[in-house]
Formats: structure tokens, C-alpha cells, sequence
């Protein structure tokens, strides 16, 4: 009786070992991975979402760069219309890389926040900029691969899961940019994007890449919704806020 409670004990240890979730992935470690901050007039608006953060109320949060920081520039009217009510926060930032966005969460950001969903998108400044030498805050050249910039994107992720489990995160894809398919920059985007498409798990994490809804037939961008082949206009907000508001509506559960 003891030698088979034993074998029937040892087959549910091995049974509990296989069912344990697999260790997750080392990421490389790169300038897109390391958190770093940048100058006293970003740490500014960085501390303004802390205070944000310590009110423990905004239920939406977008998170970004300089395309997010747009909804309170050319952005505000579609704002305004389906975001105001339903105490949403934006935490974009002009500029800001995957590495600037790691460091916000290190310290401060979302600290006593609890919301139902977060809208995720990051990456285009890995990528690079536009009008102006990709440069660190040392001079040093910048330099930041699709591979490397997804990594990122996935430790974003892992902080948001220590940090707001409960939340719901709507990753997007990384906005088309330059005017033309060819534009080396765009294809790094769309490179960056096929890699951030697998971290959606349909569960916490959700995957939605509308590049498309900005785009010609012929694929093309104009300056009507991005006049500098980067950066939304007015209309482009408008188009923004259309294409996602089936899933943010789905994911808020309204």
C-alpha cells in the first residue's frame, strides 16, 4: 500500500512540475532595454504623471511618445470626444524611447494606479528620428534595431504586469511612417511590429495594428492625416481614435 501512495505521490509531483508556466525569455540586453532618463524638462511632465499615478483614478491610460502627447496637441478635440468621460490619462512623451518609457515605470509612473486598460505604443524613436542625428544624451550614436526595439516593448510589458496586473494592455502596432512602402524606416516599424504581434497572449495582452487605416491604396502616406510623414494631424487623430474604439470599448467592458 505505501510503495503504490509513493509512485501515486511521485506521478502528481511530476504531473504539478510539468504543468508549471515555462521561465521567460533572457532579453538581450541593449540601449532599448536599459531604462535611462533624459533632460529637466521631461522629468518634469515624468513627476506630472506620478501626481497622476498617486490619484489612483484614471481607469485609461495611453502610453507613449510624441503621437500619444499629439492627443492633447492637434489630438484634443478627438480626445475630448471619446476619452474625457471616461477618465483617461495620457502619459506620452515627445521622444521618448522604449528605454525612457522603462525608466518612467522604475520610478513613479502608474504607482497607486489601478486601471482597466492600458494603450500601449512605443517604438518609432528606436527606430529613429527625423530632421536631426540619432544621438544619446552623451553624443554617443544611436543606434537601435526591429529586434532590439521589441525587446524593449516586451520588458515594457513585463513591468506593466508587475506593476497593474489587473490591467488589460491594447499593444499597437507601431505607426506607418515616410511616404512611400520603401521607406527604410517604415520597414523597420513593420519589422518591429511582426515581432510584437506574438507577445499578445488574447488574454492580458492584445495586439491591434491599424497602420493600414492611415494608409493610401497604393500605400502611400499623405500630409493630410501625417504632415511630416511622422506625426498625425487633426484628422489622423480622428482616424485613430475610430479604428480602435470597437476594442477599447470591448476591453473596457462597456
Amino acid at each position: 500500500m505505501m510503495k503504490h501512495t509513493s509512485l501515486a505521490l511521485l506521478g502528481l509531483l511530476l504531473v504539478t512540475a510539468c504543468e508549471k508556466a515555462p521561465q521567460e525569455r533572457v532579453i538581450p540586453s541593449s540601449v532599448a532595454t536599459q531604462p535611462v532618463p533624459r533632460d529637466e524638462k521631461w522629468m518634469k511632465r515624468h513627476e506630472s504623471f506620478n501626481e497622476i499615478s498617486k490619484k489612483g483614478e484614471a481607469k485609461l491610460v495611453f502610453l507613449g511618445d510624441s503621437i500619444t502627447q499629439g492627443w492633447e496637441g492637434k489630438g484634443k478635440a478627438t480626445w475630448e470626444k471619446f476619452y474625457a468621460t471616461r477618465n483617461a490619462a495620457n502619459f506620452g512623451i515627445g521622444g521618448d524611447r522604449t528605454e525612457h518609457v522603462l525608466w518612467r515605470l522604475d520610478n513613479g509612473n502608474f504607482d497607486g494606479l489601478s486601471p482597466k486598460l492600458i494603450v500601449l505604443m512605443i517604438g518609432t524613436n528606436n527606430t529613429g528620428h527625423v530632421g536631426r542625428p540619432q544621438k544619446e544624451l552623451n553624443d554617443a550614436i544611436y543606434a537601435c534595431s526591429a529586434d532590439q526595439t521589441a525587446d524593449g516593448v516586451e520588458l515594457i510589458l513585463r513591468r506593466l504586469k508587475e506593476k497593474v496586473p489587473q490591467a488589460k494592455v491594447l499593444l499597437l502596432g507601431i505607426f506607418p511612417r515616410g511616404e512611400t512602402p520603401a521607406d527604410a524606416m517604415r520597414q523597420q516599424n513593420e519589422a518591429t511590429n511582426a515581432s510584437i504581434a506574438k507577445l499578445a497572449d488574447g488574454k492580458r495582452v492584445y495586439f491591434l495594428d491599424i497602420g493600414k487605416t492611415f494608409l493610401q491604396p497604393d500605400g502611400t502616406l499623405t500630409r493630410e492625416i501625417m504632415p511630416d510623414l511622422l506625426h498625425l494631424s487633426e484628422k489622423g487623430y480622428d482616424m485613430w481614435a475610430d479604428a480602435i474604439e470597437p476594442k477599447v470599448k470591448e476591453l473596457l467592458g462597456e
